[in-house]
């Protein structure tokens, strides 16, 4: 479910940023973590504690300018699908007490241990307005490119937008960011969930926004990764790592989403031309 309106970030601040490629505008904001009554307000209309690092009026929007058709990524549509029933809940030693003691920071939530996945994950895949003509993202089989953006293109906008961070009460991290990268004929959004509960799991869960401004076709590619930590430990040892160069590795996706085992691969996409 959306958020209210009224919560919603604008594309439209006088901070924001946009570039215009062909027929697409892509806009992003990037402001301060939220006030403590935005976020009690936020933390009571989603009906959980909020990351420590909740940077709620950030955005990354793309929209198709003719058909005004538009894909939006920011905090608390993707907070507003984290389990809250807690059948997907990680445990660790002192768990209850950490959100016990989190909840009583924010307004507007009981002080009762509510179950509800306290490690942040999400499969967020951006929030979708269809076009005026019913343009909407459908089941497809055509990957992403990546030989064409593997090319030496001249970029032409790009920028990084940290939407949530946790740090799990010392044991971990989540964060979930975006990054934009905009070419002559084509850009790639990258939305990446990163989980690491140390000693329990490592997350790395990824949305790629590929659009071809030519053909105007957007796709769409979500893929989560996953495996224990110290499988991924073991694997980062295997590949010649130095204990001291796996704990760096630990806290960067970068050197260890090509490690996780896929568990879930969705491809996604839309035609916007006009007449296709």
């Amino acid at each position: 479910m959306d958020p209210p309106n009224e919560a919603y970030p604008s594309p439209s601040h006088p901070l924001s940023k946009s570039h215009t490629q062909a027929s697409f505008t892509i806009t992003t904001l990037k402001l301060p973590i939220l006030k403590a009554d935005p976020i009690d307000a936020m933390s009571a209309r989603l009906g959980i504690p909020i990351p420590e690092m909740i940077f709620g009026d950030n955005l990354v929007r793309i929209t198709h300018l003719p058909t005004n058709w538009s894909i939006t990524f920011s905090a608390e549509p993707a907070l507003d699908l984290v389990d809250k029933t807690g059948s997907r809940m990680l445990r660790v030693a002192y768990a209850g007490e950490w959100s016990s003691s989190r909840e009583k920071t924010s307004a507007g939530i009981s002080e009762v241990v509510k179950p509800y996945d306290w490690s942040y994950s999400t499969d967020y895949k951006g929030t979708e307005t269809p076009g005026k003509g019913g343009e909407t993202l459908g089941e497809g089989n055509e990957g992403i490119p990546i030989e064409l953006l593997k090319r030496r293109d001249p970029i032409l906008f790009a920028d990084e937008v940290v939407l949530y961070e946790s740090e799990l009460d010392d044991n971990g991290i989540s964060i979930l960011s975006v990054k934009v990268r905009v070419m002559g004929e084509r850009m790639l959004l990258l939305c990446r969930l990163f989980m690491r509960l140390d000693n329990v799991v490592v997350r790395v869960r990824d949305t790629r926004v590929y659009v071809d401004f030519e053909k105007e076709v957007v796709i769409r590619e979500y893929t989560a990764k996953e495996d224990g930590f110290g499988n991924v430990k073991r694997n980062l040892l295997m590949s010649g790592l130095m204990p001291d160069a796996i704990t760096i590795a630990m806290r960067d996706s970068n050197q260890i989403a090509h490690l996780l085992p896929t568990v879930e691969h969705v491809l996604e996409n839309v035609a916007l031309k006009q007449g296709s």
